[in-house]
């Protein structure tokens, strides 16, 4: 019996036949909404993105899958209440493609907007998909600002601000600049940090936090927090201006740690040594040797 060469259509198809016999025959998945899953939905991009940094490809597409049970089983409450279909969903985007794109199709909608050759530039690209979401889609907002999800991790709405502010030309001239507005704020958080060790009597041992007793350290403590988050901030833009993403930075950075402090872990269980201050040398030591672990 000769077999049926599969294709994206028919792949997708039986996909979501498959949705939605889970939907109606799991009772974990009966219980489910739009809103109990957004965690999931969050976790699962996450590590999509994790494997993608990671070079991973069998991970990418086993994680990638998840990402689209997602959005399909999302997509598929909304048409079992009639607000929408998963057909109505794929035909959005299709449209909003082409009609994003005029430099590419022909028959775009947006084709009034094509103000310049955008061909071989990205950035004229991005300026011209704003001119149709504008002018074109009528989604001019009060501020550039408003686009940016609500909930977004600070890190990466942070991010996004500094990309949207930036261009509609509120931004520093140059790096140099950027990096001196940085050193300002650093400067700033080690004042305010005087100012607590003073109000606290900080003996530069304990850590330090808002006393419900004591309202001079709270109000030096909160004092800190702010510079802390502008110094937090000016560090995420300097980061945009040398062309790296803070949030994939840090979650880089954050891998590293963990692999890091597991090896430091396994070491101190294979010398059969305690993990406590007193062994802190131990540790160094171990965390020292994974660093040269490449």
């Amino acid at each position: 019996m000769k077999t049926e060469k599969k294709t994206t259509e028919s792949s997708f198809s039986h996909f979501y036949d498959v949705v939605k016999a889970v939907r109606k025959g799991c009772p974990w998945d009966k219980e489910q909404t739009p809103l109990s899953l957004r965690s999931t939905f969050f976790e699962e991009t996450c590590e999509a993105i994790d494997a993608i940094t990671q070079e991973d490809s069998a991970h990418v597409k086993e994680e990638l899958g998840d990402v689209l049970l997602n959005v399909v089983l999302i997509a598929h409450f909304f048409e079992e209440k009639g607000l929408f279909t998963v057909q109505e969903v794929i035909d959005g985007i299709a449209e909003k493609l082409v009609r994003r794109h005029p430099h590419v199709f022909a028959q775009s909608e947006g084709k009034s907007q094509v103000k310049e050759d955008v061909s071989d530039n990205p950035e004229k690209v991005l300026n011209q998909w704003e001119r149709i979401k504008e002018n074109v889609e009528g989604r001019k907002s009060e501020s550039i600002l408003d686009s940016i999800p609500e909930n977004f991790p600070p890190v990466l709405k942070a991010y996004k601000m500094f990309k949207k502010a930036s261009k509609a030309g509120f931004d520093w001239n140059s790096l140099s600049e950027v990096r001196m507005k940085l050193c300002e704020e650093l400067a700033e958080m080690h004042d305010a940090l005087i100012d607590v060790e003073q109000s606290a009597k900080y003996d530069g041992e304990k850590p330090f936090t808002v006393s419900s007793s004591n309202p001079e350290l709270d109000k030096a403590q909160l004092h800190l927090e702010e510079e802390f988050g502008d110094t937090l901030f000016s560090l995420i833009n300097y980061g945009r201006w040398l062309g790296i993403d803070a949030n994939i930075a840090l979650q880089r950075a954050i891998k590293k740690f963990e692999y890091r402090f597991h090896r430091v872990e396994e070491g101190l269980k294979e010398k059969n040594i305690p993990m406590n201050h007193e062994h802190h040398r131990d540790m160094m030591d171990l965390w020292n040797e994974a660093k040269d672990v490449k």
